[in-house]
């Protein structure tokens, strides 16, 4: 017969108050989520006159309709998707393509290659000349100018380069090529197979990247109609650009006021509804992408 063993007077002090901090701070964490998603259901007097705490107060989806009905919203949104979809999956393979290599130990150069990867994360040409560069290729006001030249993160290919290094034994290469296996084929059919948590953890840091991405859009781009859904969220909340066309009354400066407090906080919400989406279904993946990916090769 097993008796449970007594936790100690200090184990049982020290767990509450740990169960205490790590409460406080989920509430602290949460709590300012709940607020934007009861806001952005509220009316508008409610959210300018402050009752709105917890609960929408006043529930109501009139800040929606107005995000809906702004002229880019929906041009934007789609923008958006396009850059994330794109933009993650060319991420994705050139970011493979660069780490299985240099991964490698038959890889030569493998150390000259990483040296010249790593210096580009310590130095850059500064803002001026990547707007040159992008200019001379031709990409300015173009889909391209967001994605091409955010073509690959360094850090993210040093963390894919040493899961390979960790999780790729040097004998099942081995073994593939005395079966006559090409290194594309033991690529495509051994590694990627086996890499699923990485890709997950790569493609997720790229697709929420690209999603909140703005300031490029910001140097680049010109026409509106080209602008990611986190530019017009920028012109609302920061310059409160609203479209006249969503109220009745432009000189009345109340209804201006309260369709820019709706805005603010129901565009918040669109914004994240595709992040918290994708996020559930690699979440298994990425604790164990993250972690093993991390270890010094």
């Amino acid at each position: 017969m097993t008796g449970k063993i007594k936790e100690a007077y200090d184990d049982r002090l020290f767990n509450y108050a740990n169960h205490i901090i790590l409460c406080l701070f989920a509430l602290s964490v949460l709590y300012p989520v709940v607020y934007v998603i009861s806001a952005s259901f509220s009316s508008a007097s409610a959210v300018i006159s402050g009752r709105v705490w917890l609960f929408p107060v006043d529930p109501t989806l009139e800040g929606y309709e107005a995000v809906f009905k702004h002229r880019l919203i929906i041009s934007s949104f789609l923008n958006s998707v396009f850059y994330m979809v794109v933009g993650t999956g060319i991420n994705v393979i050139l970011t493979l393509m660069a780490a299985y290599p240099l991964a490698r130990k038959d890889f030569m150069p493998r150390n000259t290659v990483m040296a010249l990867f790593v210096f580009t994360m310590m130095f850059s040409g500064g803002l001026i000349p990547s707007y040159l560069i992008v200019k001379e290729l031709g990409m300015i006001d173009s889909r391209w100018s967001l994605i091409i030249p955010a073509a690959i993160a360094v850090w993210n290919m040093i963390i894919a380069r040493t899961y390979f290094q960790t999780t790729i034994p040097d004998e099942l290469l081995e073994a593939a090529q005395m079966d006559g296996c090409s290194d594309m084929t033991f690529l495509r059919k051994i590694v990627l197979p086996l890499s699923g948590p990485i890709i997950a953890v790569i493609a997720l840091f790229y697709a929420v990247g690209h999603w909140n991405q703005y300031f490029n859009a910001l140097l680049y781009l010109k026409r509106q109609e080209l602008y990611p859904l986190q530019l017009v969220l920028r012109d609302i909340l920061i310059q409160n650009e609203v479209d006249s066309s969503m109220i009745t009354d432009v000189a009345d400066q109340a209804a201006r006021q309260g369709l820019r407090e709706l805005l603010k906080y129901s565009l918040i919400v669109v914004s994240t509804v595709p992040v918290l989406i994708i996020y559930p279904f690699i979440q298994k993946h990425f604790v164990k992408g993250m972690m093993v990916g991390s270890l010094k090769g």
